[in-house]
């Protein structure tokens, strides 16, 4: 079968060593790695027999991940990191290739290899460190932005350094293709951003009208591929292209619908890119050249750093974005291998030169998910080391705060909370670490803390100790349980509301003595089934029967018959049985013209009439002499029971209110 052949063992292989990974707690893409050297050329066994042509496969899946990138990531989003991304990228590359050159003339190699390798590291890899965000949930922070801007442009920068490397003996020759490929890379932008928003949308608005999503996923497929496709024929990345495809339609009203389809085409090919990388290398020459690879990967890796975390601090990024782009973006990049690739075939750089930087590259890229997940680490242990060093606050009261609300984390819900907050003049502060959501916070005015709030010295600067309540926003359960924890240990009587994120996790908040949780998925999860059931013409009261059910068996199996979730439970309960509720006074309505003391609503329903909208004026606790008109908007206060009874006044002959004709009633009355 061939390359079908090739394909099914990979992608059985790459199942199992993921799984394997699955269950260390490790990145997926180092399993996909596995399979790659398990079944590459160098191992023995089961070899796969057309490299070349997974390779090729492979583009496809760099292209379709950056396409994916294009459409999550639009030039709005972009707009924060625009200064480091074309002016310290270039800065970034050229200390880099002058680090390279560096070391090359260090180990005693002509200047020509050590140039060429200075160039080759100056790339990072953007499927690796997109694959790594992705998984450690840091895409959309600004740290991401920042690393996204500078790959972009880093990507950008292969076509200009394939054109000069080769032509390093005949400068003249090399300057002339140079300008050519700079006037095509200009004439795609231009024709793509004024021709392709105006097409590529309406292209893609005809074919969702026509119905068919098998049609609606092979369009944004060609979309990507093709216009990928016409880049590379006019001698730019084919890569550059499908990312350039994405952003145009991330602006259309498509942009997310496309997203949402691509991402298993892209994740499926994405597989076979990392399997390509792990094909690569060659374990003998790795255990041959053992201090020499090591030695590079450490000199590399650690000057790369420094030098990405010393221009994020130049452009003035602070606070932990300097460490996270410097633990990110140390590794060698794909886009190096093609590189190095057409050395070798110029005879720019010797076979042995490429297979020490080609092993060089691959251990550089399979540690970066080990080495960028330590971010958040180093960044608390820096925090805690450091005492001195100021915290960043924006819009602090003078006055010392007390008896004020802590909200932890300013996503979507914890933005909505401060904002009632605000509205109700109540005191509180937010503590964040994501810096774009800090920068919408005090865009908002709100008092905001930019840190950690589990670190000791952050909950200082909240004056925790003091505080009234503490709101954690956050769904990740190994933060929230720091901060409640750290809270709890400054202020024993501190009350807490919490999101839970999954009901598994009931256990975790009920040793931290937290009972007032909110679980975001089933309230909408109630919300939808309310509006079902009263599209379904669903008494109200027994529609409030069934969710508030609902409500008391989620809380009374998660919390294992805890004594505590189930009075939550009934007291949210009791609650919901004596809410508001409005009634509307139809046409034929047996009260209209009747004065709410001659109807002794109270007295034969229970229910007590608390406010009458008429004519869009709202009048609360209404004289009993008022009477009813058609058109009434009637809050009614009472038991789910009166409730009833108070809507079989209304409605005699409903389904809910008739019973058998042997009682020889008509109506229930209770």
């Amino acid at each position: 079968m061939g390359i079908a052949t090739d394909i099914i063992i990979l992608v059985l292989t790459s199942f199992f060593c993921g799984l394997i990974m699955q269950r260390l707690h490790q990145p997926l893409i180092l399993g996909y790695i596995a399979a790659g050297v398990i079944l590459g050329p160098y191992t023995g066994g089961m070899t796969i027999s057309e490299i070349h042509d997974i390779e090729l496969l492979a583009e496809i899946g760099v292209a379709l991940l950056l396409f994916g990138l294009g459409l999550e990531f639009s030039l709005k989003d972009l707009k924060p990191v625009k200064y480091i991304a074309l002016i310290g990228t270039p800065l970034q590359m050229i200390l880099t290739i002058c680090f390279g050159f560096l070391i090359g003339m260090a180990f005693g190699w002509e200047w020509k290899s050590a140039l060429w390798f200075g160039s080759l590291i100056s790339l990072s890899s953007t499927m690796v460190i997109l694959k790594t965000l992705m998984n450690q949930g840091w895409l959309g922070t600004l740290s991401s932005k920042v690393m996204i801007g500078m790959l972009i442009v880093q990507d950008l920068a292969v076509v200009p350094l394939m054109i000069i490397l080769p032509q390093l003996n005949h400068p003249a020759t090399g300057l002339g293709i140079l300008g050519l490929a700079f006037l095509k890379a200009g004439a795609f932008l231009v024709s793509m951003f004024f021709i392709g928003t105006r097409l590529l949308p309406y292209l893609l608005k005809t074919i969702a009208r026509l119905g068919s999503r098998e049609l609606f996923i092979l369009a944004i497929t060609a979309i990507g591929l093709g216009v990928g496709y016409v880049t590379y024929m006019v001698g730019l990345s084919f890569a550059f292209g499908a990312f350039i495809a994405g952003m145009v339609l991330s602006e259309s009203d498509y942009g997310h619908q496309a997203l949402s389809d691509i991402i298993p085409l892209r994740d499926l090919f994405g597989l076979l890119f990392f399997a390509s990388v792990g094909m690569l290398l060659d374990p003998r020459f790795l255990i041959s050249h053992f201090p020499l690879i090591m030695l590079l990967v450490i000199v590399v890796s650690l000057g790369k750093g420094f030098i990405f975390a010393g221009i994020s601090w130049l452009f003035r990024y602070r606070n932990v974005i300097p460490l996270a782009v410097g633990l990110g973006l140390f590794q060698v990049g794909e886009f190096s291998f093609v590189l190095a690739r057409i050395g070798v075939s110029t005879e720019s750089i010797s076979s042995e030169f490429y297979n020490m930087f080609l092993t060089m590259a691959v251990v550089s890229m399979v540690l970066t998910p080990f080495i960028s997940s330590q971010t958040s680490r180093l960044y608390s242990l820096k925090k805690r080391w450091i005492r001195h060093e100021p915290l960043e606050s924006f819009n602090f009261p003078e006055n010392r705060l007390r008896h004020h609300v802590v909200i932890a984390g300013c996503g979507r819900m914890g933005f909505q909370v401060a904002q009632v907050l605000q509205r109700l003049s109540i005191p509180f502060v937010v503590v964040e670490l994501d810096q774009l959501r800090v920068e919408r916070a005090k865009s908002a005015n709100f008092p905001v803390i930019y840190g950690d709030g589990g670190q000791e010295v952050v909950q200082e600067a909240l004056n925790m100790g003091e505080a009234a309540l503490l709101v954690v926003t956050i769904p990740g359960i190994v933060v929230a349980r720091s901060i409640i924890s750290h809270a709890k240990k400054a202020n024993s009587r501190l009350k807490v509301v919490a999101r839970i994120s999954d009901p598994e996790f009931f256990g975790v908040f009920k040793e931290l003595e937290v009972v007032d949780l909110i679980y975001p998925e089933f309230e909408a999860g109630l919300e939808m089934t309310r509006q079902v059931l009263l599209y379904l013409r669903i008494p109200v009261p027994e529609i409030q029967l069934h969710t508030e059910n609902l409500r008391s068996e989620l809380l009374s199996n998660a919390a294992n018959s805890g004594e505590e979730y189930r009075t939550l439970g009934q007291l949210r309960a009791a609650e919901q049985q004596f809410d508001l509720q409005w009634v509307e006074i139809n046409a034929d309505n047996p009260l209209i013209g009747v004065s709410i003391a001659k109807a002794e609503i109270r007295k034969t329903t229970g229910v007590s009439v608390v406010g009458v909208i008429r004519d869009g004026n709202l009048q609360a606790n209404p004289e009993p002499s008022l009477c009813f008109r058609q058109d009434d908007l009637v809050a009614i206060i009472g038991a789910a029971a009166a409730r009833q009874k108070f809507h079989c006044l209304l409605n005699p002959t409903s389904d809910k209110c008739l019973v058998p004709e042997s009682t020889g009633l008509d109506i229930v009355t209770g």
